[in-house]
């Protein structure tokens, strides 16, 4: 099953510069056939874990969730995308709920929560009681629990560490949130991958396609080249995407890309949309690139993994035509 071509921008309600990347993601996008089941299994898994209380935002958070994760991981069996779509919607959910404008409110709030799941990350999930736990606690318990019956050790290490990486990421982005002018454009490319999820996502990709790198595959110039790409073409577009959206609220300019580029080089918001687009198009061509070198006749772990960052690719470039980005 595939979708529609991407267009060479984003939709009317972006007057700014958008990046055209068809020549190197033309489309159409490949999509899981589990897609439906997907966004109703992910209803039922909000049943159980009330992470969303308005019913709108649960439909649109289930919605682009599904969506993307069958176009992240196409060809992975059901369970895998099943568990795949609800970590990213706890992540996303609790983004939503507890960090951005809420977190930069209640910096000590924040703090806390995020404690809470520090002994289930170190491994600890069976040491405390269900009634101890917030609604986020238990999800990220039955998460864990799920990855660690799916994953080889290293993965399920793997899968955690980033997990700490995001919560830290949330963090950082909500005490910088009302003084983005402190955040230079080499910390901001940094974090940015970070509070996107992208690098957690790539993690999981493999549990659920079922491979896993050596130590000096990981560390090869071409996989560090290829995540890299990945990750900054995912933050990238996601921020030209929101910009309008979180423009529309009272305080200082979004923490995103375009705020930092007009501080960095004293541009206007046009000049910066210009600026990011032509960053997220070079990007696109790097990526595209490797992909290309490393599936070039090969079978192997890096021709699945090069696949497997196409698809987390295309994804990102899907999901930021979703209403859940409209003004």
């Amino acid at each position: 099953m595939s979708d529609s071509s991407p267009g060479a921008s984003a939709s009317p309600r972006a007057a700014l510069p958008m990046p055209d990347l068809r020549d190197s993601f033309p489309g159409p996008f490949t999509v899981s056939p589990h897609a439906d089941a997907v966004e109703r299994h992910t209803g039922e898994w909000l049943d159980t874990h009330p992470l969303v209380g308005s019913p709108g935002a649960r439909k649109a958070l289930c919605n682009i969730t599904s969506r993307g994760i069958a176009r992240t991981l196409p060809t992975a069996d059901i369970d895998s995308l099943f568990l795949c779509a609800d970590l990213f919607l706890w992540l996303t959910a609790f983004d939503d709920a507890y960090g951005e404008t809420a977190g930069a409110d209640d910096l000590p709030g924040l703090v806390r929560r995020n404690a809470e799941f520090i002994g289930l990350l170190a491994g600890h999930h069976d040491e405390r009681s269900a009634g101890e736990e917030s609604v986020f606690g238990a999800a990220l318990r039955d998460l864990l629990v799920r990855f660690e019956e799916r994953a080889t050790p290293t993965q399920y290490l793997r899968i955690t560490a980033h997990l700490r990486d995001n919560l830290f990421g949330i963090l950082w982005e909500a005490h910088h949130l009302h003084a983005p002018d402190r955040v230079t454009l080499r910390e901001y490319r940094a974090m940015r991958p970070h509070t996107v999820f992208v690098r957690t996502v790539m993690a999981a990709a493999e549990v659920a396609l079922g491979y896993e790198l050596t130590a000096r595959q990981r560390s090869s110039t071409a996989v560090r080249e290829l995540e890299s790409a990945v990750a900054d073409l995912a933050g990238w577009i996601n921020d030209l995407a929101s910009y309008a959206k979180e423009a529309t609220r009272e305080g200082p300019d979004p923490l995103s890309l375009p705020t930092v580029l007009m501080r960095q080089y004293g541009c206007d918001i046009e000049g910066a949309f210009r600026q990011a687009a032509r960053m997220c198009e070079e990007e696109a061509v790097v990526l595209r690139g490797r992909i290309i070198a490393l599936t070039a006749g090969s079978v192997g772990e890096l021709a699945r993994h090069a696949r497997a960052m196409e698809g987390i690719a295309a994804s990102y470039v899907w999901h930021v035509e979703h209403s859940r980005y409209a003004t």
